[in-house]
């Protein structure tokens, strides 16, 4: 199944699934509260998050410690250099949608460059000669646009997202060429390709997510508010970007 597939099935289950329930009119605390979480789905994302974690236990963490323990630095990284290239056409669609001219220039140069000079994206050249990476996607796109993120959902396998984000992650693969590629063995390099970013990201992400697991009183709020926080961020870094700035056809000058 396509993790856009995925991504239907998870809404479609959450369209039936059950509700918190909201708190009495007359006690306004927990009625600000319960605003401040905006997470009217929490039990069953709460289910969701145990069958996410339970994968992760006995699947993806196990897949992600191997690789770094049987991987060596050397070929993780150009691994991940070739994983992050691939995504730069759709990331500059995005930023190109979003107005900023600047960011769309990185990311084309940084695609070009990276292609070519880079090997076919197993080395960050571009880097070096003054195009910076950044996250894109359409979630962000619609967040410049000025759509909410909405309430909170914890979807299969995708994870902690918000309505807004949870139909970017569907477009953006629309915009993704490698999705509409035909050729023999496509459909294996994509899955390869989903596979292998699951498995790079999570082995990236081994100590904070098992600090989260040992310490929180309550992971699943910790990483509630985390992921929050961080695309809240993201956003904001976006936002900031000077839409006006001419593309970036030439490096930056060092800061």
């Amino acid at each position: 199944m396509s993790p856009f597939a995925r991504l239907l099935l998870g809404l479609a289950l959450l369209s039936v699934a059950a509700c918190a329930a909201r708190p009495p009119a007359d006690d306004a605390e927990a009625q600000a509260e319960y605003r401040e979480l905006n997470d009217p789905l929490e039990p069953t994302n709460r289910v969701f998050y145990r069958v996410n974690d339970t994968i992760d236990t006995y699947a993806l963490r196990p897949v992600a410690v191997a690789y770094r323990d049987y991987v060596p630095g050397a070929v993780r990284r150009p691994v991940r250099n070739v994983l992050s290239n691939l995504s730069k056409p759709a990331e500059f669609a995005n930023d190109v949608l979003s107005a900023k001219p600047r960011r769309a220039g990185d990311s084309l140069m940084r695609f070009l460059i990276n292609t070519t000079a880079g090997g076919l994206g197993l080395f960050d050249v571009a880097t070096g000669w003054g195009y910076p990476d950044h996250s894109s996607d359409f979630g962000l796109t619609m967040a410049l646009w000025g759509v909410e993120g909405g309430p909170f959902l914890y979807l299969p396998i995708i994870g902690p997202t918000n309505p807004r984000d949870a139909v970017g992650f569907g477009a953006n693969s629309v915009l993704d060429p490698l999705t509409w590629a035909s050729f023999g063995g496509s459909t294996a390099v994509n899955l390869t390709r989903y596979g292998a970013t699951a498995v790079d990201t999570r082995e990236r992400f081994i100590e904070p997510i098992d600090s989260v697991k040992r310490g929180a009183l309550d992971p699943y709020a910790t990483f509630r508010s985390v992921s929050r926080q961080n695309r809240a961020d993201e956003v904001e870094k976006a936002r900031q970007d000077l839409p006006a700035t001419v593309p970036a056809w030439f490096p930056r000058p060092a800061q």
